[in-house]
């Protein structure tokens, strides 16, 4: 396995884990439940991690495929120049879910309060970091890019709907 390929495994754990994480700390807000956002702080800081091997990995994954025939350029940098947005909200994400786990461990009662900010940071980041693996997919599946259209045999172009 290279980097390429550790590349486009790891990059489903930040996308997958910031909304699940959400989830499971919304669900412990609204449960009062300070195992569930324990186990939601948790998921969001592996979730950060993740995106940080990502992003970390991105740069020999790029060199692997710009060589490939057909690869954009210019969907690369895309993907690149969102990926450090999304690394930068993925990083507040896993400082805010430190703190908030920190937190209900000494039982604060601002505890509630950074649980809720985590929360919203979750939704934020998870959009960023979709947007992000969206980009990423476009360079090699031509499916994903709506420009991308297939040549009937006649030579015009043939509509799938």
């Amino acid at each position: 396995m290279n980097q390429a390929h550790f590349h486009l495994l790891i990059t489903h754990l930040p996308i997958f884990g910031s909304i699940l994480g959400g989830l499971v700390l919304g669900y412990g807000l609204w449960s009062k439940s300070h195992q569930t956002k324990i186990a939601a702080y948790n998921l969001l800081i592996i979730s950060s991690i993740g995106a940080v091997i990502a992003y970390l990995t991105g740069e020999a994954a790029e060199e692997r495929v710009e060589k490939i025939q057909g690869i954009s350029k210019d969907l690369i940098s895309q993907h690149e120049d969102f990926a450090v947005i999304a690394l930068v909200g993925l990083i507040i994400l896993g400082v805010t879910s430190i703190i908030g786990l920190l937190l209900i461990l000494k039982k604060s009662t601002f505890s509630r309060s950074v649980a809720t900010i985590t929360l919203m940071l979750s939704l934020i980041s998870f959009g960023l970091i979709a947007r992000t693996g969206y980009l990423g997919g476009q360079i090699r599946h031509s499916e994903m890019n709506s420009s991308t259209t297939n040549p009937a045999p006649g030579g015009e172009e043939q509509d799938d709907d």
